[in-house]
Order: structure tokens, then C-alpha cells, then sequence
């Protein structure tokens, strides 16, 4: 296309000072000293106005100060090194190719289209490769996207600088961006392919097309789903360009070198840059010249010399100025420069494209396109993106950890992890896993799709030491029942929560009898026990003297038994039982009415005290909670501990500050035995396993209070681990479809203890003992009290039983005797002794 340009301005009869533009090709190698050489050989052989060219990147950072030096212009169509913008250090430089600095723009749009966040950079080590990995990395921190990993591929030896599998593998991004030229990009594909790099797990974006002929193609499956990312012309994006210019050059390629034109659709880009590239210089040397004609000198003159650095462009100034106020639409689309930066400022164009499988083969197929300053959008002829895996879910780009082998700890403890011996029909021994655990680890394996090295920790190896020896390398992850602790933080990582989690306190049942026999009376203090009494005799004295001469109940009675049955009234009415004579004046009434509403408050107060206090007696143990610990109820030699746990952990900095004065347990096995054997009072246990303990296997065992100390379960992981983030997501997945859920049910609902062993509310008789002893001296008073009233008559019968010979003559004397006096003493007391008898 640049031979195309120039026979088009022979065409559109162009000249300069009267003579058609003539010109020499130069076919560079990629060594910066030939393309010198070759330069040097034109300027001397030619008048020479302006270099199109070179290609690459590091060419023309060598090409451009050659051209500074004898004044000419260097236009690019292909070097997109960013360095290459700055018009102070290389001011006779243009290029109409996009700069790298609108690639890395683009690819940051593109990652937020994508939500991915983070990337890894393959580059090679010259100035297309470095300049745009500089930019890319530039544009992703202002952004606040990451690149994780740089890679050098050497185009001297052809190899990387570091172990390319190791820095993908362990590298917490699935995004590879290739910035290197085609050449070299096939030889890093194919590497990658060799390393199983390239595929289901690695979304790859290359920056140059490469042919896919020369891969094997057992690994074509692997390739499908890259991506490649390149400048394009206006037509691609259907953008304005100049048809006619562009057919007219078509033209002229098939008239002047039919046998390579490949036809209009299979045309490069990179030449079609290069065509304006050469058309801007004709159109600015026509310029220049026009404005100039009416001058006699020549509109070009040359200081000559034989030594090529020594030549000079006189118009150089001139040439530049009308150079960089050139503006036409081109067959790329339209093309402007301004004096300030070297590059196109517009025109600038991308495509997204996307490896398709199709009959023919592999290619690319367009999927996206870019206008900058614009951003991504869909072609109008749609094409379905096929990512990786030949799947249509895009990847998220971060490591997964799909097909990972992973060495997993679990820790014996119930119910997390049962470990049973299981002997099947030829006698082996196998060990057999369930629990809880277990079981997630299960859920995991099938959702995520990993593969697992099962490690069983050793049974007198503490949780702490099980997470030193995740950041020891000993262990990939440790899937068991480990608290979150701010400690343990500083030296691992942790999943998001997979059960939640307090510590409880656990202890014996209690099997000691209380016998309180004064109990019933603890809802009224002593004192004002005391008063109620003081105000029965009191209401009685005061009945006596109101009622002693009114009432038919008290008239007729001695002075005693007034006093007696006036009490007795008070305290009939007070406790709401009532008796069997009634106030008969009005102050009675009055004083009455005053002991029934002392009644009504006396009583209830009673009966809501009692009851409370029975509850609360019943239901309480020696200690309540936490709470009692902290205040020393329990000393600290009965409370066991184990060591290298989160219990010890809340231990020394909740409750003894930092003292080591608990009975230290080295298994949870001791713990139980401990507390059974009544060597310990307390421990502390995880929630889960306590409940599960005390309800299935240990029933004299109980939990006391509420739990304390809430905190979480969480997968043990390193520090900054690769697969942290596809983990996470997994474990919120299964929350929210309930599976963690049914775990829970499955392994912490069962309950095989007889429901005789789960303390009662009911009142025990131990509770009100006191108020039937207290019954049953008053019953035995009472009994005492009638004994004593019918004495003489149950004296006569015993005298009668014991001496049955006695004369009929003395027994009738003696009962006559007796009966006449017992007469006369009961005429003298006929209206006391049955009252006080009923009393």
C-alpha cells in the first residue's frame, strides 16, 4: 500500500517542483542496525523528504532521531510504544497506528465490562513489548485494577525470564494479556499449550493475530475462547473512511502486483495505516510546495554530503508545521496531528475478537468494537462470545480451584469428624469419616470440582499447632471446627464463616438435695414476718375491746378467750379464710374492711414471692453463667481449660488477665473424663459439640447459661491464598440454598437422651419440706392440745382397762366423786372450754 500511495499521486498527477515523488523500499529484520544502515544508504542515494516507517517499535526509536537529525519526518504505521509520543524527544515523529496508551485505556474498559479485576502480563523485553506493558500496568492502578503478574519472554533466546507455570499458577488472577509481536506470540502460545496453561482455567488476550496452522491440533480445544485485541480501520466499525481513495489504490495493487493482492477483505490493517501514513506526507510535500510556487528556488533543497548524518532537509521547519496541520479522511478513517504529541489524534479504532471453531478451521470472529473515546459495545452483526472451555458463562478471573489437588487437615471431634475403625469381610481395618465436616467437605469437592489428600491431625497435636502448620506448608487448608481468632488472623487465612459458633460452659449435674425447711417463709423478710404477727395481735386486742360486749360470739366468754377468738378472727380475715362469727358494730365492720385489704395485698405478694422464689431455686445450678466465673464462685483450679484452644485464648484475656492458673486439658476425651470424675467443675466447649455431647453421649453432663464469646468457624487457608475468593463464593452458595443449613439439623438436632436425665421445673418436695414440718408440729400441737382437754375421760378409760377387778361400789364412788366435780368445774367454765376446744 505504500507503493499504492505513491503511483496514486502519479495518477492524481502530484509533483514536487515539476516531478512526479520516486521512493525506495527497505525490507527491515528487527535489528536496529540495519534499519540504520539502510536509512543512511537512501538519504544518500535519494533526495530524501520523509521515511515511512519503520515497523517496529524499537526501529523507530532509533529511525526517529535520525530523522530529527536531517530534518525529515518519520511516520509509522505500525510502532505503538507510548515513549514514542513525546514530540520534545522525537519531534519530526508521527505515527497513524493508535498509541499503546489507547490500547491500555481500552483493556481497563474492558475489565470493567468484564468485572474482572486483575490481570498477568506476558511481554518481550523491547520497546513495543515493555512500553506497553508499562502502559497497561499504569492504566490499570488508576483505575484500581491489578496486575498481578509480569513476565518477560527474552526475544534473544526465545524463553522466559522466570518459570512461566509457577508465576500463572500462583498467580491469584486467570486473565494472561500477551503483548508481544506474532512471531513471538506463537512461541509463547505454544509453550503455554505444552504447560496446560492455555485452556478451561486461563483466559488469554493476545495483542497480535498469529496463525493457528502450525499447532497441533490435539490442542485446538484449548485455544478456543482467546481473545485478541488490535487497532483496526474505520470500515471494521463502520466508521467514515475514503471509499474512493481506498478502491483507487486497490486499483493500482492489482494492476501493478495482482499476484500478492490478497482481495479487499483480506488487506492488513497495518498496511492500510501505512497508505496514510504515506498519503499524509504527499499531501503535506503538496502543500508545502503550493505555497511556495511563486519563490525561484525549489520548494525542497538539500545540504548534501557523503556522510549521511551530515545531510540536511532545508524546509524541515516548513515541512513539520504543514505536517502537523494535515488533516484528510483516509482510508482508515479520518487522520489529524497537532504540534503538541506525535501520535493520530483521530481515527482511532479497536476490535475485540474472539476464536471461533469454524468449518474452516480456528479464527477470530469480531465480537466487540471500540471508538475511542467511547467505549465497548456489540458490532451490528452480533457474534456469541465462546470463552474458554467452549462455554457462553464468562470466567470471573480469578484462580478456581477446579481440578486443584489439595492437601486437607481434619481434626477428630465429635460431631464434626467421627473417625470409626470399620472391619469389612476380609478383616481389614478401614477408618471410616462422617460428621459434619465431613460432610461440607463432600458438598464442596462436587460443587467446586477439587481434589483432595485427606490428612487426619494427630490426636495430641493442640488447634493452635494445626494452624501453625497450615502456614507451615504442612497443609493446604484445614477444614474443621477452628475458631476466628484476631491470633490466628495474623498467621493464616480464613474462609468465610462455615458455622457459628459461642462457647458454653459445661459441667456435672447436680445431684445435692438443698433441704431449706424454713423456705416458705424466705418471701416475707424476718422483720416483716414480725410485723404481720405484731399486727394480728394488735387487731386482736383492738377487736376484743370493740366487740367483747356487742357480739354473740365473744359476750358470755372469760377475758381470755375473748382475747383468743379476737385474734383468731384478725387472722381468719387477714389470710382469707374467715371464721365462724361475724363483727356486729360498725367499727368492727370498719377495722374488718382494714384487714381485708391488708389480706388482699399480704396474701398476693406472698403467693408471687413464693412462687418465684420456688422457680428460681429449681431451675438455678451453683453457678448461672459467665458472669459467675468472672467473680471468682468457681476457683480456678477446678475450672479445666484446654490448651492451644480459643477457650484458652478468652480464658487468659477475659477472665485471669494473662494467669495460667487453670487446670490445663490436653484432649477433649480428658475434659469429659475430668469433669465426671469430678476432678473439674467447668470447662468450656464450642457450642455445636456441647449440645451434640450432652444430648447424645455424655447425659449427666449439662450446659449452663448462655453462650459467651460469639465468634465463627472458618476454613484454615494461607495468607493471601490464590483460590480464597472461589472458596468464599462456594461457602456463600451453599448459605444461601440452605445446605449449610440442613448440616446443622442433620448433626445437631438429634437428641438420644432419655428425657429423664433433662432437669425438671417442676417443685420438688425438698423445695416446701419446712411448710409441712411446720404442718405436722402444728397437727401434733393441735392432737397434744385435745389430749389435754379430754384427759379426765381418757384417764377413766384407762383406769378401766388397767384395773377391770376394782369393785363396781369404789368405781361408781370415784366416778360419782369426780363427775361431781367435773360438773362444778365445768359449770364454771361452760362457755370457754368447747370454744378453745374448736380453736
Amino acid at each position: 500500500m505504500f507503493k499504492a500511495a505513491v503511483l496514486l499521486s502519479h495518477r492524481y498527477n502530484i509533483t514536487i517542483d515539476g516531478e512526479f515523488l520516486r521512493w525506495q523500499v527497505a525490507e527491515t529484520t528487527g535489528g536496529i542496525i540495519d534499519v540504520l544502515s539502510d536509512a543512511c544508504r537512501a538519504v544518500l542515494n535519494l533526495n530524501t523528504v520523509g521515511i515511512i516507517g519503520p515497523e517496529l517499535s524499537r526501529e523507530s526509536q532509533l529511525v526517529a532521531p535520525f530523522g530529527e537529525k536531517l530534518g525529515i519526518p518519520v511516520i509509522s504505521y505500525a510502532s505503538s510504544d507510548p515513549d514514542l509520543s513525546n514530540k520534545k524527544i522525537y519531534p519530526t515523529f508521527y505515527r497513524t497506528v493508535p498509541s499503546d496508551d489507547i490500547a491500555a485505556s481500552s483493556l481497563v474498559k474492558l475489565f470493567i465490562r468484564f468485572n474482572w479485576t486483575s490481570c498477568s502480563i506476558i511481554y518481550q523485553n523491547d520497546a513495543f513489548g515493555t512500553g506497553g506493558a508499562k502502559a497497561i500496568n499504569e492504566a490499570f492502578n488508576q483505575s484500581n485494577l491489578t496486575v498481578a503478574q509480569m513476565v518477560i519472554f527474552d526475544i534473544g533466546y526465545l524463553g522466559f525470564r522466570a518459570d512461566l507455570k509457577d508465576s500463572l499458577i500462583n498467580s491469584p488472577t486467570r486473565i494472561v494479556i500477551v503483548w508481544a509481536e506474532s512471531i513471538y506470540t506463537s512461541i509463547i502460545l505454544q509453550k503455554a499449550l505444552d504447560l496446560n496453561l492455555v485452556g478451561p482455567s486461563f483466559a488469554w488476550i493476545l495483542s497480535s493475530s498469529v496463525s493457528f496452522d502450525s499447532f497441533n491440533e490435539t490442542f485446538q480445544q484449548n485455544l478456543i475462547g482467546m481473545l485478541l485485541i488490535e487497532p483496526v480501520v474505520g470500515s471494521v466499525i463502520y466508521a467514515p473512511i475514503n471509499q474512493t481513495l481506498l478502491d483507487s489504490a486497490f486499483n493500482i495493487w492489482q494492476q501493478y502486483e495482482n499476484e500478492t493482492y490478497p482481495g479487499s477483505t483480506n488487506v492488513n490493517y497495518y498496511a492500510l495505516f501505512a497508505f496514510d501514513a504515506t498519503w499524509a506526507l504527499i499531501q503535506s510535500l503538496q502543500k508545502l510546495c503550493s505555497s511556495t510556487i511563486n519563490n525561484s528556488s525549489s520548494c525542497l533543497s538539500f545540504v548534501k554530503s557523503s556522510f549521511c548524518f551530515d545531510n540536511r532537509f532545508n524546509q524541515s521547519n516548513l515541512l513539520l508545521d504543514t505536517l502537523s496541520t494535515t488533516e484528510f479522511l483516509g482510508v482508515s478513517g479520518p487522520v489529524q496531528f497537532t504540534s503538541n504529541s506525535t501520535n493520530r489524534i483521530s481515527g482511532l479504532y479497536y476490535s475485540l475478537k474472539n476464536l471461533h471453531s469454524l468449518t474452516n478451521g480456528l479464527n477470530f470472529v469480531s465480537v466487540l468494537e471500540y471508538a475511542d473515546p467511547g467505549n465497548w459495545r456489540t458490532p451490528l452483526k452480533e457474534n456469541v462470545i465462546i470463552w474458554p472451555g467452549t462455554t457462553l458463562t464468562k470466567p470471573s478471573g480469578q484462580a478456581l480451584l477446579k481440578g486443584v489437588t489439595l492437601r486437607i487437615g481434619i481434626i477428630r471431634a465429635r460431631p464434626f469428624l467421627i473417625v470409626e475403625n470399620i472391619t469389612d469381610n476380609t478383616g481389614q481395618i478401614n477408618i471410616q469419616y462422617s460428621g459434619y465436616m465431613w460432610d461440607l467437605l463432600d458438598l464442596l469437592k462436587n460443587k467446586i470440582g477439587f481434589n483432595s489428600i485427606i490428612q487426619l491431625a494427630p490426636s495430641n497435636q493442640t488447634y493452635a499447632q494445626i494452624v501453625q502448620s497450615v502456614n507451615d506448608g504442612a497443609y493446604d487448608i484445614v477444614v474443621a471446627d477452628v475458631t476466628v481468632t484476631s491470633t490466628r488472623r495474623q498467621l493464616v487465612g480464613f474462609s468465610n464463616s462455615i458455622f457459628d459458633n459461642s462457647l458454653r460452659i459445661i459441667m456435672r449435674k447436680s445431684s445435692d438435695i438443698n433441704v431449706d425447711l424454713l423456705s416458705f417463709l424466705k418471701p416475707f423478710s424476718r422483720n416483716l414476718w414480725i410485723l404481720v404477727f405484731c399486727t394480728f395481735i394488735y387487731a386482736g386486742i383492738l377487736m376484743c375491746i370493740i366487740e367483747r360486749k356487742d357480739s354473740e360470739g365473744l359476750e358470755n366468754q372469760s377475758i381470755l378467750s375473748q382475747f383468743v377468738l379476737s385474734v383468731w378472727y384478725c387472722f381468719g380475715n387477714i389470710v382469707g379464710y374467715g371464721v365462724e362469727f361475724n363483727a356486729s358494730t360498725a367499727a368492727g365492720r370498719f377495722l374488718t374492711a382494714g384487714l381485708y385489704i391488708l389480706s388482699l395485698i399480704l396474701v398476693a405478694s406472698y403467693t408471687a414471692n413464693l412462687a418465684s422464689d420456688l422457680i428460681v431455686a429449681n431451675s438455678q445450678g451453683f453457678i448461672s453463667g459467665i458472669d459467675d466465673i468472672k467473680n471468682g464462685k468457681i476457683p480456678p483450679n477446678r475450672i479445666g481449660i484446654r490448651v492451644g484452644s480459643a477457650s484458652e485464648e478468652y480464658y487468659l484475656s477475659e477472665i485471669s488477665k494473662g494467669n495460667k492458673n487453670y487446670h490445663p486439658l490436653l484432649t477433649q476425651q480428658q475434659m469429659y473424663n475430668d469433669l465426671l470424675a469430678g476432678t473439674i467443675d467447668v470447662s468450656f466447649l464450642d457450642d455445636g459439640i456441647a449440645q451434640y455431647m450432652t444430648n447424645n453421649i455424655y447425659c449427666n453432663l449439662t450446659l449452663v447459661g448462655d453462650g459467651f464469646d460469639v465468634g465463627i468457624f472458618g476454613i484454615v487457608t494461607p495468607r493471601q491464598w490464590l483460590f480464597a475468593q472461589d472458596l468464599d463464593v462456594n461457602i456463600l452458595s451453599l448459605r444461601e440454598t440452605g445446605e449449610l443449613e440442613n448440616l446443622r439439623q442433620k448433626w445437631f438436632e438429634q437428641k438420644f437422651c432419655s428425657d429423664s436425665t433433662v432437669t425438671s421445673t417442676a417443685i420438688e418436695i425438698e423445695a416446701v419440706s419446712g411448710l409441712f414440718v411446720t404442718f405436722a408440729v402444728i397437727s401434733v400441737l393441735s392432737l397434744l392440745l385435745f389430749l389435754c382437754m379430754k384427759r379426765f375421760i381418757i384417764k377413766y378409760y384407762l383406769s378401766k382397762f388397767i384395773c377391770p377387778n376394782k369393785s363396781l361400789t369404789e368405781r361408781k364412788y370415784t366416778i360419782n366423786r369426780r363427775g361431781s366435780k367435773t360438773s362444778q368445774h365445768s359449770q364454771n367454765n361452760q362457755t370457754v372450754l368447747p370454744n378453745f376446744s374448736n380453736l
